[in-house]
């Protein structure tokens, strides 16, 4: 038996608190740390890696103020397509699936996928069937719509942009939680709206194994946010487990130096956070503030937004 550990993200961007109200600031910082305890309430009695990292994520999924789940953003025709992924360290299977409407939890759906698919990823009607096969929830189209997404998704229209890019409000609300277990198990989960005002079936990172997600107990388990091209592109999830592997690096050596001088060259910004089989944590980003929550050395749950 060993220390279990749990380390939660929101998403990493120009988060400016000048600019961020103390209700929604409020708010967010409450999912934080609820995600957090459930995960740490699991773990502490047992349950595995997998099953933290998919409560935690569930929680943030309904929190409307991420970008995942209810309050995800608004695609170019108005549609709201999410992302999801988990994987498990010790035996590296894994389910994802993009491009879903309707479904509430994502999240649950990739687990199904995971535990009763023979394929690893499932996209757009395909998924949904799966899902209602396996009596996953649905919600109406309103319940994933807010008065925020909706005027985000105005502007980015008005403006011709994708995720308002090159502009004081460009934040990747990315959901995403990893896990250690008692058992020295990793796990690693994901969800994601994508970005405002995507065209034509984008998906991102985050339900693609080794970009966005990753979990191994060789290594560690990895959950990213930012820019998806940029982290597909640059492998960046594998990438750090392949530097812990095949070059000796630590875990916090890795994530930083995947952040901030690998990502960084390829003009992508944004961060990860990362746990392994002892119970490590380690989270890295380049960008202005990323939420996160995670477990003090002390045992609190302790809830962070800005550098």
């Amino acid at each position: 038996m060993q220390k279990f550990n749990i380390v939660v993200h929101g998403g990493a961007g120009t988060i400016i608190p000048e600019r961020l109200s103390q209700e929604m600031e409020k708010s967010q910082r409450d999912a934080l740390r609820k995600a957090v305890e459930r995960g740490q309430e699991l773990l502490r009695n047992n349950a595995s890696a997998l099953d933290a990292v998919e409560a935690a994520v569930v929680i943030l999924e309904d929190c409307p103020e991420f970008n995942a789940g209810r309050g995800s953003v608004l695609a170019h025709d108005g549609s709201i397509e999410m992302d999801a992924c988990i994987m498990c360290g010790k035996t590296l299977d894994a389910g994802s699936v993009a491009m879903v409407e309707g479904i509430k939890n994502p999240v649950r759906l990739s687990r199904k996928i995971m535990h009763h698919s023979e394929h690893v990823m499932l996209c757009g009607d395909g998924a949904l069937e799966f899902g209602r096969l396996h009596k996953i929830e649905e919600c109406p189209r309103e319940y994933f719509k807010t008065d925020y997404r909706h005027a985000q998704w105005e502007k980015a229209l008005k403006r011709g942009v994708v995720e308002l890019d090159h502009s004081a409000e460009k934040k990747y609300g990315t959901v995403g939680a990893v896990a250690c277990d008692l058992y020295g198990n990793v796990a690693a989960a994901t969800s994601t709206g994508g970005l405002t005002n995507k065209k034509y079936g984008r998906i991102g990172d985050s339900p693609i194994i080794g970009a966005g997600t990753y979990a191994n107990n060789r290594t560690c388990a990895i959950s990213c946010t930012g820019f998806g091209e940029f982290f597909m592109i640059g492998v960046i999830a594998y990438d750090v487990s392949c530097l812990i592997e095949y070059k000796g690096m630590s875990l916090e050596e890795a994530c930083r130096f995947v952040i901030n001088e690998k990502k960084i060259n390829h003009k992508g910004d944004g961060g990860l956070i990362a746990v392994n089989a002892s119970g490590e944590k380690a989270i890295a980003f380049n960008s202005q503030g990323m939420y996160r929550a995670f477990i003090a050395n002390d045992g609190r749950v302790l809830t962070e937004i800005y550098r």
